[in-house]
């Protein structure tokens, strides 16, 4: 018989840590050419901050540099840069599958004593002979909790935040990262195709949803058989549920007259890209159509102005003026658009790349934006409920390409059905 005693120390003895190359590295969604260069680019940050490593948690900061995508469920991960390599540090019940999906070396710790996830850190440092004075981290998304914890773990080191120094270098995107986003624009059009067919009286917000999501999910699947098939989502809001750009999809029936708000998600290894159309289930009336077509012109105008060279902050005031003209701008909800890339509606995103009166960034060659203009009007007034375009445009040398295909306005999406 096995007794609480002989068990507490049989699990005392089983290691802290693990090194598990289970099967092969299975390929990634880049070359190993582009993560050399995108850890050049961290290195450089490093040198110009004088730091020994940097500890990157965030799902951003590990996806972007690694290509790994953790699953938190109240564990922490983490990516350690130092000058001569990088190592994820994950948990044990993700066995070898963080080593097989991602760029770099690997530690595993286990459960089997408190802190283990510490101890990887300091011993992902130790086999590259690093005894940091300063690291790197991410303060825009580490909890207070762990980076005490991390200070702690590294006595009389310096902690120094390279989360937006690290945000600047993901808004330029490579070749590779382009080529990744335009696939998730067009798998966008085809979830979109997807829930214009099935629009149709009585039909319930979710069941549309889930048309729109297994179209693309389909699609990603074959377009990356060679990654993991996760994440993808659509917002389908209906009537009074379109006020919000975030609101999910209920049980609500679609009926004639309805507004309708068709966001389609395709998420192609952890890259964000969005579709977002108003559309109407029988024809509007004078005052909806009114509306949607000042949120349409916003819009149109905003496709114009990005472009190199622009001040996302002067296109947002330019844009404001159309919706004055209109006596609107106290129903604009939010910025006209932002960067793309790694991103995700529970992690990350590139605030420096946003179109909003605060944000003084200046469009470049490489960056890739959205424009997305809305209009909520409040329920019990006339065109009650929310109007929203969206388009992704990949900036170039000499303007702007829309790898947006999906058509727009009144012409396009008024459905007879």
């Amino acid at each position: 018989m096995t007794t609480a005693a002989n068990t507490a120390t049989n699990v005392s003895e089983l290691a802290r840590l693990k090194t598990l190359h289970n099967g092969t590295k299975q390929q990634l969604t880049f070359s190993d050419t582009e993560f050399e260069l995108r850890l050049a680019g961290l290195r450089q940050i490093m040198a110009a901050k004088s730091l020994d490593a940097v500890i990157l948690t965030s799902y951003h900061g590990i996806k972007y540099y690694s290509d790994f995508l953790y699953t938190t469920f109240g564990r922490n991960y983490a990516l350690v840069v130092t000058a001569n390599n990088s190592t994820t540090v994950t948990a044990n019940i993700d066995a070898g599958m963080p080593w097989r999906t991602s760029y770099g070396e690997n530690i595993v710790y286990t459960d089997w004593k408190r802190d283990n996830f510490f101890y990887g850190l300091q011993e992902a440092l130790k086999r590259d002979g690093v005894k940091a004075s300063r690291i790197g981290v991410e303060d825009d998304a580490l909890p207070g909790l762990t980076r005490r914890q991390i200070a702690d773990t590294f006595s009389g080191a310096t902690l120094v935040d390279v989360s937006q120094d690290a945000m600047r270098q993901r808004m330029i995107k490579s070749a590779e990262e382009i080529e990744v986003i335009k696939h998730g624009a067009r798998i966008g059009d085809l979830g979109g195709e997807a829930i214009k067919a099935a629009i149709r009286e009585g039909i319930s917000e979710y069941e549309v949803a889930l048309i729109g999501t297994e179209a693309m999910v389909h699609e990603i699947a074959k377009t990356f058989p060679h990654r993991e098939v996760r994440d993808t989502w659509v917002w389908f809001q209906s009537g009074i549920n379109t006020d919000g750009a975030h609101n999910w999809a209920t049980t609500r029936k679609l009926e004639r007259g309805d507004i309708l708000s068709l966001n389609c998600f395709p998420m192609t290894s952890g890259y964000y890209t969005a579709l977002e159309r108003t559309l109407f289930l029988g024809e509007p009336d004078a005052r909806s159509l009114e509306l949607w077509n000042v949120n349409v012109e916003v819009h149109k105008r905003g496709l114009e102005l990005i472009k190199p060279g622009a001040v996302c902050k002067d296109i947002a005031a330019e844009l404001n003026e159309i919706y004055i003209s209109h006596g609107l701008l106290p129903n604009r909800t939010f910025g006209y658009g932002h960067s793309f890339g790694v991103l995700s509606h529970y992690y990350g995103r590139e605030a420096g790349l946003e179109l909003r009166e605060d944000i003084d960034t200046v469009l470049e060659p490489g960056m890739v934006v959205s424009m997305e203009p809305m209009l909520t009007v409040m329920d019990g007034e006339p065109g009650a409920g929310g109007y929203r375009e969206h388009d992704i445009l990949v900036v170039g040398d000499g303007g702007a390409e829309n790898i947006t295909k999906f058509g727009f306005g009144p012409e396009n999406n008024i459905i007879d059905a």
